[in-house]
């Protein structure tokens, strides 16, 4: 009959064939060093009213003053209450510690564990021909619409997570064109022990979180405004891999000493904001894609949008291509990447900052590679003996294809957005096949706000982009784009560069190819 009966945690109750022993209000967790309770004592058969105290069970001056309280009440022994007192202070110690290891079993990520079936299916998908079209594929059907290139580069940026130097991704846009919704629905294809999605930070929940928490993990921040006290640490995590902070805390014995909180990485980051300028250091150490704001996207949006609501989407198997995605992601391994043909690889001479894009060219070709791990041939280090797989042409070509968008925007010294507004106003001028244009005309064509215009204006006339030919202030000013195929001539720039240096890469390895196949055969000389 001696059982804690734990049903209700605000109350738990404790008997033998004497007493009633109640804990009202439960027990707290925290602090093993003292069991402060408030009991109600009753006797079994007993007519007596029960007896009410609050008392720490541990405090042996409170214990034996309230045994008398309750055998002077109940009119029961100082020892039977004594070995019940005891009996139960034991079982709560139980109960405390069981409660303990179940919040901390809750408090890790739970871990799917991929039967064969799972893991044969997994493999066999990443052994697939044309790999990175069929997850592009897949990545439409889990509910990602449009955006075919900026998915699979996020995709990728994302599988980086399990590497020592992680890739980072930061979304551009103006307000309402997706950003968070692409990043949300790409981030549900990592699997959910492995990312962490995050509204908002404060200046120092970083330095908080496990020193293992981190590592190797997909951080999602849904907007960089929502977390810009927090920038500083966050980009100290991915340049360092490691955070640490010193605090003031005192011991048990009142001393005060310094304690150091520490976190390590390495991690993958992600986010979306609208402020492209003001975020310009984070920017810097990720990969910038810019959302497709166009009619022909904005029509596809629509269109699944009537789709849900007409009831024709089978969220079932979004689910499941999610799932199956997500096992494919567990069964990566982290593994050492080398690339024989870095040496010959060269970036358009108009890129801005080419030495930190120049290494995330480098790492995004790395990525693609891991992707494809079990399709390359691992091979050992003679001198150190560690396992590695080598990158192939086909990876050099894939990251060429995906990162031309990323490589051109960085190769313009428009912003984003500015760089959207004039190339639609190239349209309209070739449409309409005029040259000169009013900023009113063009406000009520574009349906822009008279703020960004004035912005964008003022930027492209200090770069030279347009030109004031006419007018007055007074009664508005006549403007001319200076040249309608710069960005054209930009595009072309970095497309034959990397295209040149690709083929130059086939050449060289075909002739390699050859050498080695008409290299006479060597004899061994027999004593």
């Amino acid at each position: 009959m001696n059982k804690l009966k734990a049903d209700n945690p605000d109350q738990l109750i404790y008997e033998n064939v004497i007493l009633q022993l109640t804990i009202l209000g439960g027990i707290k967790l925290e602090g093993l060093d003292r069991m402060r309770v408030t009991l109600k004592v009753q006797g079994q058969e007993s007519s007596r009213p029960p007896v009410r105290h609050n008392l720490d069970l541990y405090n042996d001056t409170q214990l034996e003053k309230f045994i008398r309280k309750v055998a002077e009440k109940l009119e029961i022994g100082t020892s039977v209450i004594s070995a019940s007192l005891s009996e139960l202070t034991e079982e709560l110690e139980k109960y405390r510690l069981q409660e303990l290891k179940k919040k901390e079993e809750n408090l890790k990520p739970k871990i799917k564990q991929l039967n064969k079936k799972e893991i044969e299916k997994a493999e066999t998908f990443l052994k697939s021909k044309d790999l990175l079209q069929k997850t592009n594929e897949l990545i439409g059907k889990s509910g990602v619409i449009g955006e075919e290139i900026n998915r699979l580069l996020m995709y990728i940026i994302f599988t980086s997570r399990k590497r020592e130097q992680p890739l980072h991704v930061v979304s551009l846009g103006s307000s309402g064109t997706g950003k968070t919704h692409l990043q949300e629905k790409v981030g549900e294809l990592i699997p959910e022990e492995e990312r962490v999605s995050i509204t908002t930070l404060s200046e120092n929940a970083f330095y908080y979180f496990g020193k293992q928490e981190l590592k190797n993990k997909l951080i999602l921040i849904e907007d960089l405004d929502g977390a810009e006290n927090a920038l500083y640490p966050l980009r100290e995590l991915q340049t360092k891999k490691r955070i640490v902070k010193t605090i003031a805390s005192k011991n048990s014995k009142g001393e005060t000493q310094t304690k150091y909180l520490v976190v390590e990485g390495p991690v993958c980051v992600a986010g979306c904001t609208t402020k492209e300028y003001i975020y310009e250091d984070n920017a810097n150490r990720s990969f910038l894609i810019y959302l497709d704001e166009s009619q022909e996207q904005d029509e596809k949006i629509m269109q699944y949008q009537r789709q849900i609501s007409s009831g024709e989407i089978n969220f079932y198997e979004q689910k499941e291509v999610q799932e199956f995605l997500q096992n494919t992601q567990r069964i990566l391994k982290p593994i050492t990447i080398r690339n024989p043909y870095a040496n010959k690889l060269n970036l358009p001479q108009s890129v801005f900052k080419p030495r930190r894009t120049n290494n995330h060219y480098l790492q995004f070709i790395e990525a693609i590679t891991f992707y494809y791990q079990y399709q390359r041939k691992q091979q050992t280090d003679k001198q150190t003996g560690e396992i590695y797989i080598e990158t192939t042409l086909e990876d050099i070509e894939n990251a060429n294809t995906l990162l031309k968008e990323v490589l051109l925007r960085k190769s313009d010294e428009l912003t984003g957005s500015c760089r959207n507004y004039l190339e639609l106003l190239k349209s309209y001028l070739k449409a309409k096949k005029k040259k000169q244009f009013t900023n009113r005309e063009i406000r009520q064509a574009l349906r822009i706000n008279p703020s960004n215009q004035k912005r964008y204006n003022l930027q492209l006339q200090i770069g030279y982009y347009i030109k004031k030919v006419e007018g007055k202030k007074a009664t508005g000013y006549h403007y001319e784009v200076v040249s309608t195929t710069e960005y054209n001539q930009l595009q072309q720039q970095i497309n034959s560069v990397l295209d040149k240096t690709l083929q130059e890469l086939k050449q060289f390895n075909g002739s390699k190819v050859v050498q080695t196949k008409n290299e006479p055969r060597k004899t061994k000389k027999v004593s």
